[in-house]
């Protein structure tokens, strides 16, 4: 999607914390080539949102309720390649960072200093540029997309999509059934799916699986 001529940028902005939204609003619109046409609370709504109007740039937070940032991003990835797609996320964290490359993003802002970052970050996404915060390790980013412009192997996810959804519910507290009547499988199908998590990933318990989902920014502290 190209920014519309002599017109602003036209951006979809999902963070579940209604304050958050508020300012990193102001600050999109305060820029005469960029403007936030659409709020969501939650991936699946910035899907939903996306589907429906004409956007040019997607702002993600990561940890979202119903559907992360990341699922949003891969989702909006497949149906709308070109859109361009910026993460936003309290977490300093190189996992998070390669996740959102992977998912189809460009760039990836800190909240801590989105008013420094943000605007930059937009206008490189919209020029299709990657952008990486400051402090980062632009080697590894480096190295990572030339690995995948080459064909070259990069490190497989951990977990399925599906698994990571499971994941999810999960750690959110829901129960086998819930999640069951959530996702159209059987409870029993859930159970295998959660056996495999605790298997792949090493871990024990629901409290075990609830503490890796923060830390892969599935849902929030």
């Amino acid at each position: 999607m190209s920014q519309p001529e002599g017109g602003p940028a036209r951006i979809l902005l999902a963070d579940d914390h209604t304050l958050v939204r508020r300012g990193v609003r102001l600050i999109l619109d305060a820029e005469p080539d960029l403007t936030v046409v659409a709020e969501a609370a939650d991936g699946a709504e910035a899907v939903t949102q996306a589907r429906t109007l004409d956007i040019d740039l997607a702002v993600l937070d990561i940890a979202m309720p119903r559907q992360t940032g990341l699922q949003a991003a891969r989702e909006l990835a497949r149906i709308q390649p070109g859109l361009r797609i910026l993460m936003l996320t309290m977490y300093d964290n190189e996992q998070y960072f390669f996740e959102a490359l992977r998912a189809g993003a460009s760039g990836y802002v800190l909240k801590s200093v989105a008013d420094r970052d943000l605007v930059e970050a937009c206008r490189a996404a919209l020029r299709d540029e990657p952008f990486i915060y400051p402090g980062a390790e632009t080697t590894l980013i480096r190295s990572y997309l030339d690995r995948a412009r080459t064909g070259g192997p990069i490190p497989e996810r951990a977990i399925t999509e599906r698994e990571e959804e499971i994941l999810k519910l999960v750690a959110e507290g829901h129960s086998s059934k819930e999640i069951g009547d959530l996702l159209v499988i059987s409870p029993k199908t859930v159970e295998r799916h959660r056996a495999n998590l605790l298997q792949k990933l090493g871990l024990r318990d629901r409290l075990e699986l609830t503490r890796y989902a923060i830390r892969a920014g599935l849902i929030e502290p």
